[in-house]
């Protein structure tokens, strides 16, 4: 599954594939957790932003 993954380039480590499984195996609707993955991703990626601009207008 993890070599899947990596094919696929989910960007999922193995504990967190594991954790996913874990969750679709207990009910949880797979294309909902998929839309969860993906917005945890933006946000992260908008939060590693603000917090570079953050740095660099202290440098300033």
């Amino acid at each position: 599954l993890l070599e899947i993954s990596r094919i696929l380039n989910t960007g999922l480590d193995m504990e967190t594939l594991s954790i996913c499984v874990r969750l679709c195996e207990q009910g949880i609707n797979p294309e909902a957790l998929s839309s969860v993955i993906k917005e945890l991703r933006k946000a992260t990626e908008a939060l590693k932003v603000e917090m570079h601009i953050a740095v660099m207008n202290m440098l300033l």
